[in-house]
């Protein structure tokens, strides 16, 4: 019997496994096949900021893009978790100036830039954060578009009946190929509703969303805008020494890459990515701690890719430090063990 979680991660000290990260996972290709799983792949959990392209879908299905003018570098900020470094502030307002909306028209909250060193020069300028620096603001300043595009109220845009939210259910249930009524909805960090459903559906709307080919032309042209843009622009999407953007450089325009809350963790392949004719493919993971200091779920995005030959080994080595085995030092720099997924899992 599937239990819903195993040892997907583990930290030695010495010759002892210390702790012991569980998690579960989907690997699923555009076909719908099943590949792997570790752990149940019909644990239904929340995607949280791996959702953030399926959000912008309908917005770019409606060709609001091209009507406001976007640079594709602007299309990849609506799908990120940012860091709010400068660039990424400067690139939001572009956006909002484009659309005709401002900093008081956001409704994700603030908090202080991921970025430690933008964070420290607002500290040294006596500055503080607000909503632009917020890691979900690209996301927002999308759904205001997607609203200007309309001619619909800005007010309330995140409410999960703004017929915004409602456009955006539809595309991820879609994607997804789950019913809307059997998508649970909950509100994300930054206050717009969010999706949980099994690993497997979310797999598999990422390997659609990598590998569209059965959809209607421009659902299909909007997926392929999308990840075009997330794959050029990866320090969009996350920013310096993210997991996200490090493996979407390293992945040379063949991988779509994009972390959530909660140790939740999605990755794309594009078609063509393991050989002529292979499909597009999506990995779904979820760490049933919530992994705190996202090691667990990179490294097994790793572990996966390894397993399913979609890096080589120089792609590894620029990838090493989250895994699939990393040393672990103390505040000396010493060696004292190691974190790696365990000898247990088998790709098959």
């Amino acid at each position: 019997m599937t239990t819903k979680f195993q040892p997907v991660f583990e930290l030695t000290r010495g010759k002892i496994v210390e702790s012991t990260h569980f998690g579960a996972a989907a690997v699923v290709d555009s076909h719908g096949q099943l590949l792997a799983s570790f752990g149940d792949p019909g644990l239904v959990t929340y995607l949280r900021s791996s959702a953030k392209p399926f959000q912008a879908l309908p917005f770019i299905e409606r060709e609001g893009h091209k009507k406001f003018n976007l640079t594709e570098k602007e299309t990849a900020i609506l799908c990120a978790s940012h860091s709010g470094t400068e660039d990424h502030v400067s690139t939001v307002k572009a956006i909002q100036a484009k659309i005709g909306v401002g900093v008081d028209d956001l409704m994700c909250g603030f908090h202080a830039p991921m970025d430690e060193a933008s964070s420290d020069v607002l500290k040294l300028n006596h500055e503080k954060p607000c909503a632009y620096h917020h890691n979900c603001s690209g996301k927002h300043t999308g759904m205001l578009a997607h609203a200007k595009l309309r001619d619909l109220p800005t007010a309330d845009y995140v409410n999960t009946q703004h017929p915004i939210q409602k456009s955006i259910l539809t595309a991820f249930s879609e994607m997804c190929n789950v019913e809307e009524d059997q998508v649970e909805i909950g509100i994300d960090g930054c206050s717009a509703p969010n999706f949980a459903i099994p690993l497997y559906n979310s797999a598999l709307g990422y390997a659609r969303l990598c590998d569209p080919y059965e959809l209607a032309a421009e659902r299909s042209a909007a997926c392929n805008t999308i990840t075009s843009a997330m794959m050029h622009f990866p320090d969009m999407v996350g920013g310096p020494n993210r997991f996200d953007t490090l493996l979407m450089q390293a992945g040379n325009n063949q991988i779509v890459s994009k972390g959530g809350a909660e140790g939740f963790q999605s990755v794309g392949i594009m078609p063509g990515a393991l050989g002529k004719n292979s499909p597009g493919i999506g990995i779904a993971i979820k760490i049933s701690d919530g992994d705190s200091e996202d090691r667990a779920r990179s490294a097994l995005a790793l572990a996966i890719l390894r397993g399913l030959g979609a890096l080589n080994e120089d792609q590894l080595t620029a990838m090493s430090r989250f895994g699939p085995e990393i040393d672990l030092v103390n505040f000396r720099k010493i060696k004292v063990g190691v974190g790696r997924t365990p000898r247990s899992i088998k790709f098959e």
